[in-house]
């Protein structure tokens, strides 16, 4: 799981059914736009005395990155030689023409720096593997992104339009146009066999890039992740197996097979041998991971023992490590985050480095060139547009001199451009075609309400549009340490010309979502998932215009600010994020972020009070996102109040985002309106079949109802998504045991205190259950650990039933069948609906 640093999304309350509520669960907050996703909103504890069932048990209810930085004063080494002996594809060269479209593999592995491999310069070597491929392949040494962050960047790669065309500018908020051609569904109609295998939520099926796929492997855990800033990922060896059985499955065919690795991205956590190989560089660490992992994948065509076939590797952005201030990615375009590493590999690829421009947008025709659709056989772009990209299977210009960065220009301060480090001829960069590069960062515009940023790169010299300008030359100046702002007017001047007026955020009337991608809000897995990678959740309103107040060059300290608040958060000590929060709301009041963070921090410390005050204060600023608004509804739902809470969420729910139907659904659940609750979960499932939480609340509603047999079959549905679901566990006991199956439902009780042992519910069902079947252990357990967990001012009267029940345990073994405690009672006092004691 990866940390997410941005704004979270309304969190849905962990909430008793049987009694009253229980304690409130701490959830995801937020971190803004700084490069950082969690995974499903988690919910918060329900009101005291809401409706449920009768009996014995509980259903649940209820910083930036460690900062490694590359080695001082730089990231990359110049001057690397590159690995002994380069290994080539096996068939005909470009003279010859392809016989037959080629098989295609597209590798792509987020955060990754264009410093950070072995063929960009960097020794040790973390990337082996790569290395071998980028020997007997094309290196391209001024390759660019368009975005600096996941989702457009993709989307960017796979349609080969730039993000104002299609219409996606960040991971929250967009979604792929319905009907927009990307290489899957051009490939599918070919007649290829299209498989994708991701590593990550921000490319999860609900964005729109699995059209066209036969396959689209997203199968990471899904569902929530109460208290933490998390997402859902899984390591690259899990997304390369099932790509690699898949490939071998489809031989006899064409294939085009997408592959996409998330280790490099904050938090650096690699796993052993890589950790101990770069000390004191755990980035470097998940580089070494995700190269490892691509091995059994790579190495057959490498060793000549796979049919050949054009092979692209790219990484969808860089990782800024501390330069110019930015800790992740996200927020800025410098070359840190903006320049990648690209390698093709295939038959009719000259090896060696080409120096020439490269951009993401190029990777579509490339790709189409080797599937032989070209000419007459290659699609028509979409109405409107023109597809700004050239394949660069050309052949390379005879004669050159070196391997510099040609059009693109340089990379980050450290970055060495390697001459033969790919192995084969150096191509060099004479003929630089004069073709821009169009570039932006928009994430801190969508979620904090700075200046969007937007740029162009043209023949070495790079130009970025905010309200203080820059401009680079990047042949001198690689590490972007000198603005020329202010020297070369003229030039500035003449290439931000260049930027296409569609290109302007908001767009224009008629202007570029041409493509159908206006901004949408986000569902209820990116508001919660969407978080750990800076990339931040709500929505701040758009300005007239920005001033050089609103420039992130001025604001960046206080995007450290932000990782401080998250950090404090993580660690368990929400007051000093309270503290830190309210400071970021006094110093940039409009921020819909501030308000968010502060709002979570007093929410995590228990003062629903004061959480309600910041939210409603937020609202009448204007400065309050729908996702705050949402958390207002189910704060005041919790509180007691869920029919004012269902004001707030009803007209958010109208709009058929399903975050805000699952949020109303848990209000009207609370308000004993449990058909209409139902209701409006059917319709976010409708939207969203695959919402591990959403499933969850379906439980929820359904053990309220008492119709046990539907509310096992919710839980084991959200578990399929994800068994890692705590409430889920929960839920499921309480079915299980309604159904005369009390084995099974203490085992998923304990399945659910093994994932959260502070799930007061689950340990409240153990201790009162465990030992009238014959586990008198687990009950002793159960209970003690429910006493240290229990706020002594909200669970009073349940505290002394776990006791009087611990001292009857710890006196004499309990006679079979003994009897849960009667009449629980939640936060407030309020007895249970039944007075029985039981499954909550």
């Amino acid at each position: 799981m990866k940390r997410d640093s941005t704004g979270r999304g309304c969190r849905r309350r962990a909430r008793a059914v049987a009694v009253a509520a229980v304690a409130a669960a701490a959830v995801a907050a937020v971190m803004a736009a700084g490069g950082l996703s969690p995974a499903g909103p988690a919910r918060r504890a329900g009101p005291a005395g809401s409706a449920g069932l009768a009996g014995p048990a509980r259903p649940a209810g209820s910083a930036a990155p460690a900062g490694p930085t590359g080695p001082a004063g730089s990231v990359g080494l110049a001057g690397a030689t590159g690995p002994a002996g380069p290994a080539r594809p096996a068939r005909h060269d470009a003279a010859a023409g392809r016989s037959a479209p080629l098989d295609v593999l597209l590798v792509t592995i987020d955060t990754l720096r264009a410093d950070a491999t072995g063929f960009g310069g960097r020794r040790p070597s973390p990337t082996p593997q790569l290395d071998r491929l980028a020997a007997g392949g094309r290196v391209f040494t001024g390759a660019h992104a368009h975005n600096v962050v996941t989702l457009p960047s993709h989307t960017n790669i796979l349609t080969g339009l730039y993000p104002y065309q299609h219409g996606v500018r960040d991971n929250q908020g967009f979604r792929v146009p319905a009907g927009l051609p990307t290489l899957a569904t051009v490939l599918h109609d070919a007649g290829y066999s299209t498989g994708a295998f991701v590593g990550a939520y921000p490319l999860d099926s609900i964005f729109g890039l699995n059209r066209g796929f036969d396959v689209y492997d997203d199968h990471y855990p899904k569902g929530s992740h109460p208290d933490e800033f998390l997402f859902a990922e899984r390591k690259g060896d899990k997304v390369v197996a099932p790509a690699l059985a898949w490939w071998q499955r489809q031989r006899g065919r064409h294939r085009f097979m997408w592959v996409h690795l998330f280790d490099p991205h904050a938090p650096y956590e690699p796993a052993e041998p890589y950790a101990s190989r770069f000390p004191g560089n755990p980035y470097l660490g998940e580089v070494a991971a995700a190269d490892a992992y691509l091995a059994p994948l790579l190495e057959p065509f490498v060793a000549g023992a796979e049919a050949p076939a054009l092979i692209v590797v790219t990484g969808d952005h860089g990782e800024s490590l501390g330069e110019h201030g930015e800790l992740t990615h996200g927020l800025f375009a410098y070359e840190a985050t903006l320049h990648v590493p690209l390698v093709i590999w295939g038959p009719g690829v000259t090896p060696g480095r080409d120096g020439r421009p490269a951009r993401h947008v190029d990777i579509f025709p490339t790709v189409l060139e080797a599937a032989g659709l070209t000419g007459a056989r290659a699609p028509a772009a979409p109405a409107g547009l023109a597809r700004p990209g050239r394949s660069l299977l050309a052949p390379p210009p005879a004669g050159g001199t070196g391997g510099g960065r040609g059009g693109g220009g340089g990379g980050s301060a450290g970055a060495g451009g390697a001459p033969g480090a790919a192995g084969g001829a150096d191509i060099g960069a004479m003929a630089r075609p004069a073709e821009s590069c169009y570039f932006e960062a928009l994430s801190a515009t969508f979620n904090r309400g700075w200046a969007p940023l937007r740029g162009i790169l043209r023949q070495g010299r790079k130009a970025i549009a905010l309200p203080l300008p820059e401009l680079y030359d990047l042949s001198r100046d690689p590490g972007e340490a000198r603005n020329l702002a202010a020297a070369d007017r003229q030039l500035a001047r003449a290439l931000l010309a260049r930027l296409p007026r569609e290109s302007a955020w908001p767009p224009p009337a008629g202007g570029a979502a041409a493509a159908g991608a206006a901004r949408r809000q986000p569902t209820a897995a990116e508001a919660a998932n969407l978080r750990s990678l800076g990339y931040a959740g709500g929505s701040a309103p758009a300005k007239p215009s920005y001033g050089p107040e609103d420039d992130p060059k001025r604001l960046i300290g206080l995007d450290r600010q932000i990782h401080s608040v998250v950090d404090a958060y993580q660690r368990g000590r929400p007051a000093a994020a309270a503290a830190l929060a309210r400071k970021l709301v006094a110093e940039r009041p409009a921020m819909p972020v501030a308000h968010s963070l502060l709002a979570e921090a007093l929410l995590q410390s228990g003062d629903k009070q004061a959480a309600l005050a910041v939210m409603r204060e937020a609202r009448r600023r204007g400065a309050a996102s729908d996702d705050l608004l949402c958390q207002l509804g189910l704060t005041l739902s919790e509180l007691g109040r869920p029919e004012e809470g269902i004001e707030v969420l009803r007209p958010l729910a109208a709009r058929g985002v399903p975050q805000f139907l699952e949020a109303l659904a848990q209000a009207l659940s609370d308000a004993g309106r449990q058909q209409e609750a139902a209701d409006a979960l059917q319709r976010a499932l409708a939207i969203e079949p695959d919402d591990a939480a959403a499933y969850e609340e379906q439980a929820m509603v359904e053990l309220r109802r008492e119709r046990w047999t539907a509310a096992r079959a919710s839980s084991e549905r959200a578990l399929r998504l994800n068994e890692g679901l705590p409430r889920a566990w929960n839920d499921l006991g309480v079915a299980l045991y309604r159904l005369g199956e009390p084995a099974g439902a203490l085992d998923a009780w304990q399945r659910a205190v093994d994932l959260d042992g502070s799930l007061l519910d689950a340990l409240w069902n153990l201790g009162t259950n465990a030992a009238g079947h014959g586990r008198p252990e687990q009950a002793r357990r159960a209970l003690a650990r429910f006493l240290e967990a229990a706020p002594a001012k909200d669970y009073q009267a349940d505290r002394e039933q776990a006791r009087r029940l611990l001292r009857q345990l710890e006196g004499a073994a309990p006679p079979p069948g003994l009897p849960a405690l009667p009449g629980p009672t939640g936060p407030t006092g309020a007895p249970g609906p039944t007075g029985s004691g039981g499954p909550r």
